[in-house]
């Protein structure tokens, strides 16, 4: 019997429109042509999507639940955005709400290789929040960014991520900061005793960001981030399956011109394809994500799926460190609060404020 993928719209349309949309929509990401035109059998009863059930939300919105055919995946992720919401992606009117998908695609893709657990194992925090901050701002010599890694890692953050507009810019070419940011790490840790990581964003096709990963494994480094919905499913998925010992983080950048629910995109479909945390931005900060969406998204990075293992629920965008108890009431334990713009307004008290960040995370942690 053909698995099959349930996956959940929200349309907006007049009810007498409802059936009508919901049918339409099964053909447009199933087979994409006239139903009636289709004379093989198998086609019309495994591959043609199924409405399964439409519910009125009420003010206007239905939810229409349509089956598809996991065949026509593989194990290509780019090819699941592709029947999950490809051609329904260019309908104004059309969300992707939620998709349930079939355990053989969830073995298929795998999960994060590395994730939540691991990353905490790596910084030696089993039992605590993981803190995060940002080099910032692009534009800045590579000697410049590793001064600021170099004091972010003597405050004693576990993590300092790439700003993810750097690239590959001539003003920052990527081996160049690689190496140096991740020695200013290495000095800062043997200064500290702690086990601060930097994590490189990688850019370019998929052949650009395998030699980066390279030169980041070189520097003696085991985490790295990517922008999926910059660089592709299927190369984000390639990344983290070939490189089993690296933990990927997944930056949100263009995840919101796809009208997909953030839960679905960054606290699954991010976690589906290999990222062991996943960055979103925060309540409160300066996107528009309401509590109930990012509570959402954690769950979902956080829940059980078929085995896969947890994604670290990264929030961030415009916080600063006078609402980390806040945040940890709000996220709990489980989570890694990001940081940057805050933090680098102290300037000359980088370090300190680093430290009272790091502080006031262990410390609400383990009270």
């Amino acid at each position: 019997m053909t698995q099959r993928i349930e996956a959940i719209y929200h349309l907006r349309c007049d009810a007498s429109q409802a059936e009508a949309r919901a049918r339409a929509l099964a053909v447009e990401q199933s087979v994409e042509m006239p139903v009636s035109a289709i004379e093989d059998q198998r086609v019309l009863a495994e591959i043609v999507g199924k409405v399964l059930s439409i519910s009125d939300l009420s003010g206007g919105v239905f939810e229409a639940r349509i089956a598809l055919a996991s065949e026509t995946v593989g194990h290509d992720a780019s090819q699941l955005m592709n029947m999950l919401f490809g051609n329904a992606s260019l309908l104004e009117d059309v969300v992707l709400s939620d998709a349930i998908l079939p355990a053989e695609l969830l073995v298929g893709f795998g999960g994060p290789r590395q994730g939540f657990a691991e990353l905490r194992d790596r910084m030696g925090a089993r039992a605590r929040a993981l803190t995060c901050t940002a080099l910032k701002p692009q534009g800045l010599p590579p000697e410049k960014l590793a001064e600021l890694a170099g004091r972010f890692a003597l405050g004693g953050v576990d993590c300092i991520k790439d700003d993810h507009g750097l690239a590959d810019q001539h003003y920052s070419p990527f081996a160049e900061r690689v190496e140096k940011v991740a020695a200013a790490v290495a000095r800062a840790n043997r200064a500290s005793g702690r086990r601060t990581r930097y994590i490189p964003s990688l850019s370019g096709d998929l052949d650009s960001q395998r030699r980066q990963l390279k030169l980041a494994r070189q520097a003696g480094l085991d985490m790295a981030m990517v922008a999926p919905m910059l660089a592709g499913a299927s190369n984000v998925h390639a990344l983290a399956r070939d490189n089993p010992d690296f933990a990927f983080i997944a930056h949100p950048a263009l995840g919101g011109a796809s009208r997909i629910a953030p839960p679905l995109l960054i606290g699954k479909l991010f976690r589906l394809f290999g990222a062991a945390a996943v960055v979103f931005p925060s309540y409160g900060g300066r996107f528009g994500y309401s509590k109930e969406t990012c509570r959402a998204i954690a769950a979902a990075a956080l829940g059980e799926w078929g085995g896969l293992r947890p994604a670290a629920p990264t929030p961030g965008g415009g916080m600063t460190l006078s609402r980390v108890p806040e945040l940890l009431e709000f996220y709990g334990r489980e989570v890694m609060l990001l940081i940057g713009g805050n933090l680098l307004s102290a300037r000359e008290r980088l370090t300190e404020e680093t430290a009272a960040f790091v502080a006031c995370v262990e410390g609400h942690s383990h009270g």
